[in-house]
């Protein structure tokens, strides 16, 4: 992390810069300090307090690394904000952080602080995977080694869900008062989902340890849905430039961020919360309709441009999407086999939706990365692509874009034996790679491999690893890209020349 030292340091008191005085005193406790929190949550609570005030610090938890608690200690609890666009760039400094502190090193610290009276929400951004599930089942796993023992120790708990759960347990022995946790993860139905594996973690302790704490849970704290939205890309030393260049100090941590953002909260707050809608957040009781539009529209059409991009060889999304032939697959998949499956809310214009969608993604200042997007597909596409799917073959139509999306996802991560991808698939991460990769090395066709991961491994769950055309559909795809490249993938989906199977829906 190189840092200009003939430069003045980021500080609440470096000259020039326009921030409030003070930091409020903490009433959030927020679990995950990666960017996402710091370009979207703090930025509307920063918004809030400067429009209305209140005791909304946020106390913010790493995980396991210092590198941000390190830099904010550093700077005063501060970091800058760079909005990037075509354009230009602009600045900003908010400043609502109260502490912040590694989970892995202070695990007590925790479940104080989420006990504490003073705290009143509890929110995350730890990702999918950060909450110990089974996509298939949608329960915690519990063959996971963390969540064990958090269940069978109260102290130093690892996982989040076992820090809320222990958390909760301290307010409900000690001062009662209630809490609201919100999840601002890209999960389907957060709320409910989170309600969902906090109440199983505390029906699985002891009986009347879990008795006591479920009724306490049922009573005393809320679970309010909400919608995030705003493509921040990691730091790198370019931003770091950018910053020093532009504002005359370093900043070890800036978050670049594209000027939209969007948050839609459901108003279930039992325990208050900022006036958000200062920053623009709307509050409504149709979440799951903003939910279904953008996991569908904007995540899903996201990943399909991601994995046609990497093997297209192109590094970031903007220049993916600058390719006729991935735009053109895009659209379609987004207008034809995604749209048809969601209820768009009333307040939405679809078409000028998909136009902003790829306004955004065409931002060439922002550059974001194709191996970034299409990371943890495993767990991504299962929530983006069955149920369309599913909708569409149930009418006797092949989702042709989708089963092409799964292609190219398995393309990318898991290729046949003698293929190689490219550098931007390689550096895709995730967490079912090395497995698909040895289905991929049993595997001497494309149709052999669609049906050890679909099929076999449920990778898109249960109903869908029943469907053999779809399974078969996705298999001819991954022959196409392997033999023939991306364009030509597109040319079949949107024209088919190779004979469709008959459907069956439960084929077993």
């Amino acid at each position: 992390m190189a840092i200009n030292s003939a430069l003045p340091p980021l500080s609440p008191h470096t000259p020039g810069i326009r921030i409030r005085d003070t930091v409020p005193a903490p009433g959030i406790v927020h679990l995950g300090l990666g960017n996402f929190h710091r370009a979207h949550q703090a930025v509307y609570t920063d918004a809030a307090i400067s429009a209305h005030g209140g005791d909304w610090g946020i106390i913010g938890v790493s995980s396991r690394s210092r590198a941000v608690t390190d830099a904010m200690h550093a700077q005063n609890m501060t970091y800058t904000v760079v909005e990037i666009s075509p354009e230009g760039s602009t600045f900003s400094t908010p400043r609502v952080h109260s502490d912040v502190f590694v989970a892995a090193e202070d695990p007590e610290r925790v479940v104080a602080e989420i006990g504490a009276p003073t705290t009143r929400i509890v929110s995350l951004t730890v990702t999918e995977n950060g909450y110990t599930y089974s996509p298939a089942t949608g329960s915690l796993n519990l063959v996971d080694a963390d969540v064990q023992r958090d269940l069978a120790q109260a102290s130093a708990p690892r996982t989040p869900i076992g820090q809320i759960v222990r958390g909760l347990q301290q307010r409900s022995r000690t001062h009662g008062q209630p809490v609201t946790i919100l999840s601002c993860d890209n999960l389907a139905d957060n709320g409910h989902h989170t309600q969902r594996l906090v109440r199983e973690f505390a029906s699985l302790l002891p009986a009347a340890e879990a008795a006591e704490t479920l009724q306490w849970i049922d009573a005393n704290v809320s679970f309010p849905s909400s919608m995030v939205d705003r493509i921040v890309p990691a730091t790198t030393e370019e931003y770091r430039q950018l910053v020093a260049d532009n504002c005359g100090y370093s900043d070890a941590i800036p978050v670049p961020a594209e000027p939209f953002t969007m948050w839609i909260l459901e108003d279930n707050f039992i325990a208050g919360r900022p006036a958000w809608e200062a920053g623009g957040a709307v509050f409504t009781d149709n979440v799951a309709g903003y939910e279904q539009l953008k996991v569908r529209l904007l995540n899903g059409t996201h990943s399909l441009i991601a994995y046609l991009g990497a093997l297209s060889g192109a590094a970031t999304i903007p220049e993916s999407v600058g390719k006729d032939y991935i735009e053109s697959a895009a659209r379609s998949v987004l207008r034809r086999e995604y749209l048809p499956s969601i209820t768009v809310p009333e307040a939405v214009d679809v078409g000028a939706y998909e136009e902003q969608l790829f306004s955004r993604w065409r931002n060439s200042a922002l550059g974001h990365r194709t191996s970034q997007v299409g990371s943890d597909g495993s767990v991504k596409l299962r929530q983006r692509i069955p149920l369309p799917a599913l909708e569409m073959l149930d009418g006797g139509v092949m989702p042709h874009y989708l089963a092409l999306t799964a292609a190219a996802y398995m393309t990318c991560v898991a290729p046949l034996k003698g293929f190689d991808p490219g550098v931007h698939a390689a550096a895709m991460q995730d967490p079912a790679r090395q497995l698909l990769a040895s289905y991929a090395s049993e595997s001497s066709t494309g149709l052999e491999l669609a049906q050890k991961v679909l099929g076999e491994h449920h990778l898109l769950g249960d109903e869908l690893a029943t469907r053999s055309g779809f399974i078969q559909r996705t298999g001819d795809f991954i022959e196409i890209l392997h033999s023939h490249g991306a364009a030509a993938a597109v040319r079949e989906a949107a024209h088919p020349t190779v004979p469709q199977p008959a459907e069956s829906p439960t084929v077993s």
